[in-house]
């Protein structure tokens, strides 16, 4: 409902807040990402279950219910912070990040351009809550609510909001993350609050145009191209690597790292 209320904004306007190929390459990854959801996600959440056995606390007899799941919001989105500067500094988490970034455009249908193997390399970062003593039930509550507020900040039609820019990822800090300008990348990760940010010195105000997209923006819309080009890249840089220094640089260095030879 969203998207379609601001896309009729949009038109009306003639804000082009939609381009209709960029459009359907974000319906071609949401497809890809429902039916490997169907797979993936059931048998991860299975894990924290079966994880959840050997947990060191059980929180739920530790602290009244309210605590319980605001402690469980603030702690998938600090975890979640954490997992989300790691996929813009790790390549290997990159490869797998990097499609929700290859949009040129801003609205609430970008925020479905989701990595299809993102489940999978969230595991190392969240399994840490099942062992701590967080009920999976209760967990994966929170983080589909979590999830849905992400949405929200994938617009151009809701401007600044005041003080709650300085507590929460709004759209407007929201946008900054998605920019490709010098001054804009890698920044904000928050996905709920953006303290993370403001805590950890990775945040940055909307203070100018924001340019969406990578820094080389792919020329295509294919899900499939989109989805693998950052993996054929790496394979062709670790088929050059001079040594197991520079092909581990290739993997787990930042994307932008450069062998000195």
């Amino acid at each position: 409902m969203l998207i379609i209320f601001e896309a009729l904004f949009s038109a009306r306007k003639n804000l082009q807040f939609y381009n209709t190929a960029d459009t359907v390459g974000t319906l071609g990854l949401l497809a890809g990402n429902l039916i490997i959801g169907l797979v993936i996600q059931g048998l991860v959440l299975g894990l924290y279950f079966y994880l959840y056995q050997f947990r060191i606390f059980t929180i739920n007899e530790l602290l009244p219910v309210w605590a319980i799941w605001l402690m469980t919001v603030v702690s998938i989105d600090l975890i979640f912070y954490w997992y989300h500067r790691s996929s813009h500094r790790i390549r290997f988490l990159w490869a797998v990040h990097m499609n929700h970034h290859s949009s040129t455009q801003m609205n609430f249908s970008v925020a479905f351009r989701q990595a299809w193997f993102g489940p999978i390399t969230k595991i190392p970062f969240f399994t840490l809550m099942p062992l701590v003593g967080f009920d999976p039930s209760i967990t994966v509550v929170c983080a589909v609510a979590l999830r849905l507020y992400g949405v929200f900040g994938h617009t151009q039609w809701i401007d600044k909001l005041g003080w709650l820019d300085g507590i929460f990822s709004t759209p407007t800090n929201h946008r900054v993350h998605h920019g490709s300008n010098p001054e804009y990348i890698d920044k904000n990760y928050g996905n709920f609050f953006i303290i993370w940010d403001r805590l950890f010195g990775t945040y940055a105000r909307e203070d100018g145009p924001v340019t969406f997209g990578l820094v080389n923006n792919l020329d295509t819309n294919n899900p499939i191209e989109i989805t693998f080009h950052q993996w054929m890249a790496m394979a062709r840089d670790l088929k050059r690597a001079r040594s197991v220094k520079e092909a581990i640089g290739f993997i787990a260095g930042p994307p932008d790292w450069k062998s000195k030879h």
